[in-house]
């Protein structure tokens, strides 16, 4: 029978993959899964994302302190972060940047009191609950100078009006694209900068989980808008 330290001395080369792929997924780069609809039409269930944890803040592996900023989360930013509510990995999409003002009115935005401007780009029929479809249209959003689509449900309850919020200094307010089927900002609070993980910049695999789980070719490597 092989000793503890025989088994260990066999297999540490690759007992030290574990530990270095550990130490860059912590600190470096990231992969997310996606399993719900709330960023619809831009990332799908099924999608897996590649994050850039260095993006924004360099942290010490394993924990969320912070060795150096090296970047400023940006509008229209898709980033991972944890819920200020339950602690839960979400991926949403930065609205408000700290000094904005942020108003929802009908489902426009107002950001610093200039209205968002939209693009109907086309219908379409979403599954919402086993069996249930409803109607919705998706949209190019312009905030600033960057255009990303998003989506509109007809007859699902939603907070299509809030605000005014003023956005405090190290928060952000974050939406998902898919407006009307979003744990968001609106549910859960501003999001502290110390509660983001990364952004999300490409997806790396993709494949139909809510249907025959076949892999979603297109979709491979697609970069993230």
């Amino acid at each position: 029978m092989l000793s503890m330290n025989g088994t260990m001395r066999d297999n540490r080369i690759f007992i030290g993959l574990l530990l270095v792929f550990g130490l860059i997924r912590t600190a470096i780069a990231d992969y997310n899964p996606i399993p719900s609809g709330s960023m619809h039409p831009t990332i799908l269930e099924g999608d897996v994302v590649l994050v850039d944890r260095t993006a924004y803040d360099l942290k010490v592996p394993l924990t969320d302190r912070v060795i150096a900023r090296l970047g400023e989360p940006k509008r229209s930013d898709i980033v991972t972060f944890y819920s200020p509510k339950d602690g839960a990995r979400l991926i949403k999409r930065i609205v408000g940047l700290p000094g904005d003002i942020v108003e929802m009115r009908h489902k426009q935005l107002f950001i610093n009191e200039k209205p968002a401007s939209y693009v109907a780009a086309s219908e379409f029929q979403e599954t919402v609950a086993p069996g249930v479809n409803v109607p919705g249209v998706g949209l190019i959003e312009l905030l600033d100078d960057h255009s990303h689509r998003i989506q509109w449900l007809s007859g699902v309850a939603n907070a299509s009006d809030f605000g005014p919020v003023a956005i405090p200094n190290e928060q952000f307010l974050m939406l998902g694209d898919n407006r009307d089927n979003s744990a968001d900002s609106r549910y859960i609070g501003l999001v502290p900068r110390q509660a983001l993980i990364g952004r999300a910049h490409h997806i790396l695999v993709s494949a139909a989980i809510k249907d025959d789980w076949l892999p979603r070719l297109e979709r491979f490597g697609q970069q993230l808008q």
